[in-house]
């Protein structure tokens, strides 16, 4: 469709509104109204037209100020992306690419260790140095998201006629959810397929503990995914926009997960982390692609989400009750038990209930989606319902 065409006729949706799962967190761009977004731009051009037309040294400046201004309230992303090209532009002119280097802990991975047995296995422990990272991660997925939706995701909306700020802002999340968990997903597979976890060897999980060593590519992940799922929580706790109806469980699925991130690292629980991300990325993908084709009301939008639903049910509830059942039987039988600070032992007794139980609320609250997702099966199935739950007003 072109430019200048009309929007698309939006027949109603089989499935109705999919309001549900962790894969909704709004960007920052689309949290402001039209009339914010048209009040602050015009304000803007009104300071760059009262600078005089015969120019001098102060009038170039505040037109350059200006301009940048008119272009970071209308394009997000550079912030973050200038602040990114700046600190690596500093570590590059200062030929100091180690660890003294203060931004070394930043931009890259911390702690390599010199294996002079094996010069092809590089292995990284673990240290306080490694929340730098993330704390770089938060930024570059600012950056990452804003530029996803506005530069590459924003005129595929426009395409599919998306014109209400409700609707376009749904869209957008569910197709940035698709473009991550498209590569977080497979990621975490090809880390698990070669590891001597595959496909969920749950013993796995406390052979060898603790696991305190990785090679780069599963220090990485993790540390990435750590970022994102932070940067996440920020963008979820400012509430941006108006909360949904699950929105106090959305904050405790999301409290849940960054406890079981930091807390699975901290404590070399991370074999068993790596199954949870990939429980969660695997179905987030099928739940956001199942959200796209019900927001363009696709043909296959039912039986595709006839196929989401034992996606959803396979990874977020066998592979997870797969997981809690080790934690009550193996957790202690497999591998060492016994509390040992110094050699970051934590594999024993007192760690296993508070193991289970972050475990188990994250089950809770996909239990509770769960309910949610039968429900529209059921109205669809039994009673064919064929109307759209949604709205186009702002309002919504």
């Amino acid at each position: 469709m072109s430019q200048n065409s009309s929007p698309r006729h939006r027949r109603h949706s089989s499935v109705g509104n999919v309001d549900l799962g962790d894969s909704s967190i709004p960007g920052i761009k689309l949290s402001r109204s039209q009339k914010d977004i048209k009040s602050e731009e015009l304000n803007q051009k009104n300071q760059l037209n009262k600078i005089s037309h015969d120019l001098n040294n102060n009038d170039i400046f505040n037109k350059i100020y200006y301009s940048i201004k008119i272009l970071t309230y209308r394009y997000i992303w550079l912030i973050p992306l200038s602040f990114i090209i700046l600190l690596n532009l500093i570590y590059l002119l200062s030929n100091n690419y180690t660890p003294s280097n203060p931004l070394h802990k930043f931009l890259c991975l911390s702690y390599k260790i010199d294996n002079h047995n094996d010069d092809n296995l590089i292995l990284y422990d673990k240290g306080w140095k490694d929340f730098s990272f993330v704390f770089y991660m938060i930024i570059f997925f600012t950056f990452l998201r804003e530029f996803v939706m506005q530069i590459i995701l924003e005129p595929i909306a426009k395409y599919y006629g998306f014109i209400s700020k409700s609707k376009k802002s749904r869209f957008l999340e569910q197709t940035y959810a698709i473009f991550y968990y498209g590569i977080t997903g497979p990621l975490g597979l090809y880390i698990m397929y070669n590891s001597s976890m595959w496909f969920f060897k749950t013993d796995e999980f406390y052979k060898n503990y603790p696991h305190r060593q990785h090679e780069w590519l599963f220090k990485f992940y993790y540390l990435f995914q750590s970022g994102f799922w932070s940067q996440q929580a920020i963008v979820l706790i400012l509430q941006l926009e108006k909360p949904r109806k699950d929105f106090k469980e959305l904050v405790f699925h999301h409290i849940v997960t960054i406890l079981l991130i930091s807390l699975s690292y901290i404590f070399n629980f991370t074999h068993m982390g790596l199954g949870i991300y990939i429980t969660m990325d695997i179905s987030d993908f099928f739940l956001g692609l199942s959200k796209t084709l019900n927001y363009i009301n696709s043909p296959i939008e039912v039986p595709f989400f006839i196929l989401f639903m034992f996606v959803w049910i396979y990874t977020r509830h066998y592979l997870n009750l797969k997981i809690l059942y080790s934690v009550l039987f193996d957790y202690l039988k497999v591998g060492p038990s016994i509390l040992n600070f110094e050699n970051q032992q934590y594999k024993c007794w007192i760690s296993q209930p508070m193991v289970f139980i972050l475990i188990f609320a994250l089950q809770l609250v996909n239990i509770y989606w769960l309910f949610l997702i039968l429900r529209i099966m059921v109205r669809v199935v039994f009673y064919n319902i064929k109307k759209d739950e949604r709205s186009d007003s702002e309002s919504d």
